[in-house]
């Protein structure tokens, strides 16, 4: 069975919220869609230039510390603003450093990514404790190599919603009978999901995604995952995944400080991916000490 557990809330709280920004740039262009044009480059553009300084303005605003995951080319690239975010008091994450995907990458391949992004996140003066993938997936050895590199947790997988989790390898994959898990690891899951992403519904891309949808629709989604963990789940997290280049545009940001002050009036409790690891505690924990 899955090892699962809880956030132990301040006092008065209902929900731990994580507003996660990945700080993709152009990185998201080259490095997923294959995109090299100087349009598909100049979105990651916006996304440092325009994007990020109005995210940091708004979370300013509301006093809400968030997780940046910055790869190591936006590092590299966007020097500056970057060390606005650090001194901003925002956390970061390893990310990767081009977002490249790892899934079909072999052990030496994915490591030597893994060091490049340490290398960058080292110039910035931070030693990241989390990771999330750039492509929402794994290899065969990433939780090996996140394990032997000393993280603490990851926020990458989706075997739960609403709690963190330990995740396990699957050490058989079959189609015809069980597949096989391994132990769970000594990281902490704290889960992502495509619903509460803002790149799917909002990012027009050429050829692929279609983009640009109602941000109310955006927003009812995420209002209502964000009021059933405060009605129905004891010691839940949120953990909301934006870009700069999409939810920083006029429309979309403005969108979002509505929700944010939706889930302020409601209970939430603003906090870093590091902090909702701090307060995890593990149900299997909770049983043997009762």
């Amino acid at each position: 069975m899955q090892r699962s557990g809880k956030v132990k809330l301040p006092t008065g709280k209902k929900v731990a919220v994580n507003i996660g920004v990945d700080f993709d740039a152009a990185s998201v262009w080259m490095g997923t869609f294959d995109r090299f044009s100087p349009a598909y480059l100049s979105r990651g553009e916006f996304c440092a230039e325009v994007g990020a300084p109005r995210l940091l303005h708004l979370f300013r605003k509301y006093g809400i510390t968030t997780t940046w995951c910055i790869p190591g080319h936006t590092i590299d690239t966007h020097m500056e603003v970057c060390r606005e975010i650090v001194a901003a008091g925002h956390e970061i994450c390893h990310h990767g450093y081009a977002h490249e995907n790892p899934t079909h990458m072999s052990y030496e391949e994915e490591e030597e990514i893994l060091l490049r992004g340490f290398t960058a996140l080292d110039r910035l003066g931070v030693k990241p404790r989390g990771y999330r993938s750039p492509a929402w997936d794994y290899s065969p050895n990433t939780l090996k190599l996140l394990e032997k590199h000393g993280f603490s947790y990851d926020s990458s997988l989706m075997g739960n919603d609403l709690h963190p989790y330990r995740p396990r390898e699957v050490v058989e994959i079959n189609m015809d009978k069980a597949n096989v898990f391994g132990p769970p690891s000594r990281i902490v899951e704290i889960p992502v999901s495509w619903y509460l992403d803002d790149f799917p519904t909002q990012e027009y891309v050429i050829g692929g995604a279609e983009g640009m949808r109602s941000t109310h629709e955006v927003f009812e989604r995420w209002r209502d995952i964000f009021d059933y963990a405060c009605d129905n789940e004891e010691g839940a997290c949120y953990v909301l995944t934006t870009h700069p280049q999409t939810i920083g545009r006029a429309h979309n940001i403005q969108m979002l400080e509505k929700l944010i002050q939706h889930m302020e009036s409601r209970g939430a409790w603003f906090a870093t991916l590091g902090e909702i690891y701090d307060a995890y505690t593990d149900n299997e924990a909770d049983a043997s000490n009762s």
